[in-house]
């Protein structure tokens, strides 16, 4: 049986696989779970000799196929229990992604089922991140961008916004940015500040460079195709 800090870890390797096609490095896991490097390689350690990483000298690690399973049902739950919290108990969306990571590692195969039926089978979590499905099958990630890399003039919808900060997420749904809302971009200062006009507030939204990293956005005509 799996200790919850290795289905963390397992879970954090391939998040940052969806970001890229190289191995990830020790230093990138250390950032991600705020841990020594030193830490990282006695957990790697572990986890390579259950078979759940594939490791090269100085390259970095990827999951093997077993690891790449684990993670997805942790990431199943997880994102399960954020659209849970807060359909059917009312938790803010800022709030739940803790509350998931404390309970993603302790419930059954059956609770899930019951979780996903009681939500009608969701395909997203609230913050528009992809459900792995039942046989977890790795979920096809939205085509958006960062909404940096769009120009003034530009109308874009909200795919999808990243979990992990809950004063980001507030302030983001304090002004309006949330999955499946219009965008339409007012300014982009050469210092990376977006300023965007949302359908869902009056006014516009400032946002600065570290915040607009995590809003993934496409064009409408995207979104259709």
């Amino acid at each position: 049986m799996l200790s919850d800090v290795m289905e963390d870890y397992l879970k954090a390797i391939y998040q940052l696989q969806r970001e890229t096609d190289e191995r990830i490095k020790t230093s990138a896991i250390a950032e991600e779970l705020d841990v020594t490097s030193p830490t990282v390689t006695s957990m790697l350690d572990k986890l390579e000799d259950r078979g759940l990483v594939d490791r090269e000298k100085y390259r970095g690690v990827t999951l093997t196929g077993e690891g790449e399973t684990v993670a997805l049902e942790v990431i199943r739950h997880h994102r399960l229990l954020e659209a849970y919290l807060t359909e059917h108990l009312d938790y803010d969306w800022a709030e739940v992604h803790e509350e998931a990571d404390r309970l993603e590692h302790h419930i059954s195969e059956n609770f899930e089922a019951r979780v996903a039926d009681a939500l009608d089978q969701p395909t997203v979590d609230p913050h528009g991140s992809p459900i792995p499905s039942a046989d977890l099958e790795p979920p096809e990630r939205p085509d958006g961008e960062s909404v940096t890399e769009f120009e003034e003039g530009d109308v874009v919808i909200v795919e999808e916004v990243a979990d992990r900060d809950a004063e980001v997420l507030s302030y983001l749904a304090d002004h309006g940015v949330e999955p499946g809302v219009e965008l339409e971009i007012i300014e982009v200062a050469p210092f990376g500040m977006v300023t965007a006009r949302s359908s869902d507030r009056d006014g516009t939204v400032s946002l600065p460079e570290s915040v607009a990293h995590h809003v993934r956005v496409a064009a409408p005509a995207e979104i259709e195709q």
